[in-house]
């Protein structure tokens, strides 16, 4: 796992340079089979399929996420930011918005599972090409 890759994937993902495909190819390059992102936490946790795991700070500055999940709102957030209306920033506003504090994107088994405060979750999978 290439530290800098990651950290440098997060920096281009936070600025809007790279998008979701974008991150996954990147990712699934550096072996890298899932990733959690933390936002209560303000960090991503890495995991390649040898086991190896590594811990990213992110800069997160967004406010707390709404105490209620709605899954719908989620799935919603997740229409308009494959379309390229919304960054990954908006994004990320929106699914807090949303009720969801981390989300797990599994890329190899490509789907992307949000979870609120009391385990509601929404499933995403990737779109189908």
């Amino acid at each position: 796992m290439n530290l800098k890759t990651i950290k440098e994937t997060v920096e281009k993902t936070l600025s809007a340079q790279i998008t979701f495909p974008q991150v996954v190819g990147i990712l699934l390059q550096e072996g890298i089979e899932s990733y959690h992102v933390d936002y209560v936490r303000s960090e991503n946790r890495y995991y390649t399929s040898e086991g190896e795991t590594h811990l990213e700070p992110v800069p997160h500055d967004f406010s707390a996420a709404a105490l209620e999940f709605s899954a719908e709102d989620v799935r919603k957030t997740i229409k308009r930011v494959q379309a390229g209306e919304i960054n990954y920033i908006e994004f990320s506003k929106e699914v807090l918005k949303a009720g969801c504090v981390y989300y797990i994107a599994y890329l190899k088994g490509k789907k992307v599972i949000y979870f609120g405060r009391e385990g509601e979750f929404h499933i995403e999978e990737f779109p189908k090409k």
